[in-house]
């Protein structure tokens, strides 16, 4: 059994914008005990799913300005939490967080849910994992709404990614209010707080120290064998609709990062850009993902 913790209920209520309806499995196959969460919105019965997958430090809270519009498509929208952030339970060894822990974990998870027609909305974390997992269950995946992320496949992304993991190597109780207010200055204060509310103190951080050290930066780290193997998938054989938006403030995955993924994409059109937005560009969600419906025909 793995040793987790678990965020009081008490600190997710009354989050600014966010009054979506918890939901939990803990009987995952491997993951037995390991209570996960997920937003689940919509009708079972849609045509479409929107799979959103967040990044680190954030949670499910990150996606609150998406949701609406999706469901406003007559889409179903599922928005699970990593073990280790939001409202999924907190593993507190950090030797506990590998690549193929939490990609497994989705995997799972996508199929216990039995979803279909999946279009993969993922930044940050959310893609160097889940961009690695529709090859693996092709026929579930129809499209990609992609966002300041990458496939890593063994190096660096440059200096701006190795000074924050450095940052973060001296932040074993990372203040995770004041790094996404840093990050995105559109929060407000109750908005910065809504994305620590998973941390009650440092106990609770393994994932926020483990993430950063996990990008694999190196050839012979866990991940990079899939990671090569999704990069050819992307490049060959995906089939469906794109979309790409970029936040062109982000220091570490900013526009030349998102150029390069472009490139490996098969068919992904000239991104949306936006000016002003950071890595944490789903703070600018609701234009981004009107933009993408319209792009597609669902408004």
């Amino acid at each position: 059994m793995i040793e987790a913790l678990r965020t009081p209920d008490a600190r997710f209520e009354n989050l600014p914008g966010y009054n979506f309806t918890p939901h939990y499995v803990d009987d995952l196959a491997g993951y037995e005990g390991l209570r996960i969460h997920y937003v689940d919105e919509g009708s079972r019965t849609a045509d479409r799913t929107f799979l959103c997958l967040h990044g680190q430090p954030s949670w499910s809270y990150l996606y609150r300005k998406m949701i609406p519009v999706f469901l406003e498509s007559g889409a179903r929208v599922v928005a699970p939490d990593w073990l280790g952030f939001g409202r999924s339970d907190k593993p507190v060894e950090d030797s506990v967080y590998t690549y193929h822990f939490h990609r497994n974990m989705m995997i799972a998870l996508i199929e216990r849910l039995d979803l279909q027609n999946i279009t993969l909305v993922c930044q940050d974390w959310g893609g160097l994992l889940g961009l690695t997992i529709p090859q693996d269950m092709s026929e579930r995946f129809k499209r990609l709404l992609v966002m300041n992320t990458a496939i890593a496949i063994g190096q660096s992304p440059g200096q701006g990614f190795e000074a924050w993991r450095a940052y973060n190597r001296t932040q074993p109780d990372m203040d995770v209010a004041a790094l996404m207010k840093r990050a995105t200055s559109v929060l407000s204060e109750a908005e910065a707080a809504a994305y620590a509310a998973p941390f009650p103190d440092m106990s609770y951080k393994a994932g926020v120290r483990r993430f950063p050290d996990m990008v694999m930066t190196d050839p012979d780290m866990e991940g990079v064998g899939v990671s090569k193997r999704a990069a050819r998938w992307w490049a060959n054989e995906w089939g469906g609709e794109s979309f790409m938006a970029v936040g062109q403030q982000d220091p570490v995955l900013g526009p030349n990062q998102m150029a390069h993924l472009r490139q490996i994409i098969r068919g992904c059109p000239e991104p949306m850009m936006i000016e002003d937005g950071g890595h944490f560009v789903q703070e600018w969600g609701e234009p981004i993902a009107r933009a993408a419906l319209t792009r597609w025909g669902d408004f």
